[in-house]
């Protein structure tokens, strides 16, 4: 296995800096990449292992920050002001600044994402699909709009701010999605999709994955027994290796 080097990035996106890094082989190349985007109050480092796997064998990874989308962000950007919506921006930045590195085959561009990460990227590849070679999504959360609908049924039950798992949402991220049905906005993105779903998930229910295989023409469902919304050390590992095989599986040129 090859050595791997690891560099910041910065990309400019509306005046706040979304902060990143770049797993790439040490030797000179041109390289397939996939782009990792977090969960819920995640971060950069969230995949790291996975990325430096891929990295080891010839595959670049990015990951990165997404802009209030974090405790531990350090954009600027509060967490009260962070939507679907302007992750779904920051990813399409992020996007657009890595398909320019000289070392990256634009044709072999893969997006990878986590909950509500998955959600997010499932949104970015409808308007670029010709772009993206690939789409891997773990245990994607695209049940949040209706998580919250149900949660909030009418506009003016909605607070000014909500605390979830530490992190203080605020009234915008619920206004964005009052009403909104995910799957009138994917389904459309026809080329290969890998996703992967623990059984045992309490956040988000099979009934998705049965939504998700009927929503997409190109869809394989990954699922793991044993593993809920967050995997195992075991089953991160077994993902790494189904993310691996799927890249390389699809990284023919046209």
């Amino acid at each position: 296995m090859g050595k791997v080097v690891v560099d910041s990035i910065k990309v400019s996106n509306h005046n706040r800096q979304i902060d990143g890094l770049v797993y790439m082989p040490m030797e000179s190349g041109i390289y397939p990449v996939v782009i990792f985007s977090h969960g819920y109050n995640g971060f950069k480092t969230d995949f790291d292992s996975t990325a430096r796997f891929l990295a080891e064998r010839g595959i670049c990874a990015v990951t990165f920050a997404f802009c209030g989308g974090s405790t531990r962000d350090t954009s600027g950007m509060s967490t009260k002001d962070m939507t679907i919506f302007t992750e779904k921006d920051d990813l399409f930045a992020v996007f657009s600044y890595v398909k320019e590195l000289e070392f990256i085959n634009e044709k072999q561009v893969f997006l990878f994402g986590g909950s509500q990460g998955g959600l997010v990227t499932a949104l970015v590849v409808e308007d670029i699909p010709d772009e993206i070679r690939g789409m891997i999504l773990l245990y994607p959360a695209f049940c949040i709009a209706d998580d919250w609908n149900k949660k909030f049924p009418k506009k003016e039950d909605i607070p000014e701010e909500f605390e979830l798992w530490d992190m203080k949402l605020g009234r915008v991220f619920f206004e964005s999605i009052y009403g909104y049905n995910v799957f009138e906005h994917v389904g459309k993105y026809d080329n290969p999709i890998l996703v992967m779903h623990g059984e045992k998930d309490a956040i988000v229910s099979m009934s998705y994955m049965d939504k998700i295989k009927k929503a997409y023409k190109n869809v394989h469902l990954e699922l793991f027994p044993l593993e809920g919304h967050g995997f195992s050390d075991e089953g991160t590992k077994k993902m790494t290796e189904l993310l691996y095989d799927f890249v390389v599986m699809n990284c023919i040129e046209d």
